[in-house]
């Protein structure tokens, strides 16, 4: 039976420019909400939790969410997505998630541990979004200490293997019937406990820093899209890869120029006697000023198209078309002689 899918966005509860951070957990609420085991009486529920985890597989890639937010279920269907990928893959995902949330369970925490994402909110003018630019970003951040090297520890010491869990970061501890692994209360999951705390970062193996960072912003984007840049996020723990930068864009309002899309719309204010007997007027667009033709018998509301002279289209070829919107202004104050001169054209059109 076909039925109308739900907006992403609103199966997670999330916001449309929500981080992947704000994404995951989202995700994590409702998968553990909806999961199957915890409805055995409810029927809709593994639909519910199918639901959610075809939103997290679009929303957390960010290719799919790219396509989603401009063209929405068809987009990506047009590419060869055909939602839900099955439970293996989404029970494989959701593993660490319970784990936090049941205080252990399953997978050490002692591994490398991937840096945290960072986001970004950049500004750009009307034009720099339509032609694309360049920008050094400042970008705060964790940072692995240069000290010691983001192990902690102090120079010339290494930090020991806890003693509580022997290196393993997670304890067991019986639960009636079961034995349930939790984090280690010692090590709190490293695995290892510093003894000589770096001086520098006070054991944490990372310092806040700055670093400069540039941003190619192609041409076409508009407010709310997002750049991942990998890599540049926060530094990772054990050896673990940093985490990505994501640049959030927003475009200022022009004084002139509304965008819908790729085409770009403005108003251009004409007499009544060009509108009646046609004219040709000079129209500024964000490629330059452009000669168009008034048409004999324009009329108020009428919009001109102008080709080609919009916003260029994104990652792709072509742009959009310039709308120009025609206001006919109606003189408010006439001469005795231009009164007579409507008053004749008047009757010779009864």
């Amino acid at each position: 039976m076909s039925f109308l899918k739900r907006d992403y966005y609103e199966v997670l509860a999330v916001a449309r420019d929500a981080s992947v951070s704000d994404i995951k957990k989202a995700y994590r609420k409702v998968a553990y909400e909806t999961h199957p085991d915890r409805n055995p009486n409810d029927p809709q529920a593994e639909e519910r939790f199918k639901e959610a985890a075809e939103a997290y597989e679009v929303l957390s890639d960010e290719q799919k969410r790219k396509i989603y937010d401009v063209r929405g279920h068809d987009g990506l269907k047009s590419q060869g997505y055909s939602g839900f990928s099955g439970f293996d893959d989404v029970f494989s995902n959701l593993a660490d998630m319970f784990s936090d949330m049941f205080g252990g369970g399953g997978r050490s925490r002692t591994g490398p541990k991937r840096g945290a994402d960072v986001r970004y909110d950049l500004e750009l003018s009307f034009e720099e979004a339509a032609f694309g630019v360049k920008k050094d970003l400042t970008i705060p951040r964790m940072d692995h200490c240069g000290t010691c090297s983001g192990t902690g520890a102090a120079p010339g010491t290494r930090p020991d293997t806890c003693q509580t869990c022997g290196g393993h970061g997670q304890i067991a501890r019986s639960q009636g019937p079961f034995m349930i692994s939790q984090t280690c209360p010692t090590c709190r999951g490293a695995g290892k406990v510093i003894r000589d705390r770096c001086q520098d970062c006070k054991g944490a193996g990372q310092i806040r820093s700055q670093r400069t960072v540039t941003v190619k912003v192609p041409a076409g984007v508009d407010t709310g899209l997002r750049i991942r840049m990998a890599g540049e996020g926060e530094a990772g723990a054990m050896g673990g890869l940093p985490g990505d930068l994501y640049v959030v864009l927003a475009v200022r309002p022009h004084e002139k120029f509304e965008r819908d899309e790729f085409n770009v719309h403005s108003t251009a204010t004409i007499s009544m006697i060009s509108a009646a007997l046609g004219d040709k007027i000079e129209v500024e667009t964000i490629h330059g000023p452009e000669s168009v033709k008034i048409t004999p018998g324009t009329q108020p509301n009428d919009v001109i198209r102008i080709r080609g002279k919009g916003i260029p289209h994104l990652q792709s070829y072509g742009h959009g078309d310039h709308m120009l919107h025609v206001r006919v202004q109606v003189p408010t104050s006439l001469s005795r002689e231009q009164r007579k001169l409507l008053e004749k054209l008047a009757e010779t059109m009864q």
